[in-house]
């Protein structure tokens, strides 16, 4: 089993920022600093994260950006088709990861189960760290006027501080 994954994404001022800490770990070993877990999607106008099995997720974005193609771009479309796919697929429902997707207008998780959620407040994370990146972007997106790329960065930073499966190689990536 894989662990070493926290992704955050915060919507503020007509802008979508989302960042992940770089962290694989495999047991009680850390097996690389600096992945890559947030992709642009859609011609560049799309972000998405995910959590879960490397290569689960890869085949997850490139389903994603299928859906993306086939619904004219349109955001939540995509996720509801990709969604429905995912949970009546026999070998996609077999996939074990979380995906935050999101434009400066929506965001999104998508999980295999069928769901689709949008959250109440312009801030989601996921991941083993995912809580405690949650908690701080709720807290510095409601007491702060800090842009969304900056609040992504000190909630991941945050989270590192607290989850053994986070690092502090944060990446962030913006749109809007």
């Amino acid at each position: 089993m894989f662990h070493g994954t926290t992704v955050v994404a915060v919507r503020r001022d007509g802008r979508l920022a989302m960042g992940s800490d770089g962290q694989v770990t495999q047991e009680a070993v850390i097996l690389k600093h600096g992945a890559q877990k947030v992709r642009r999607l859609g011609g560049g106008r799309v972000l998405a994260g995910f959590a879960g099995s490397v290569a689960d997720a890869l085949t997850l974005f490139e389903k994603f950006e299928g859906h993306l193609q086939q619904t004219g771009g349109r955001l939540p479309r995509a996720a509801v088709e990709l969604a429905k796919e995912w949970r009546t697929d026999r070998v996609l429902r077999r996939l074990e990861a979380l995906m935050l997707v999101g434009d400066p207008e929506s965001l999104l998780l998508i999980s295999g189960g069928g769901e689709v959620i949008e959250p109440d407040e312009p801030v989601m994370a996921i991941g083993s760290g995912g809580p405690y990146a949650l908690a701080a972007g709720r807290a510095l997106l409601r007491n702060t006027p800090l842009g969304a790329g900056e609040i992504v960065r000190q909630s991941l930073l945050i989270a590192a501080e607290i989850c053994i499966y986070t690092n502090d190689h944060v990446t962030v990536e913006e749109l809007g």
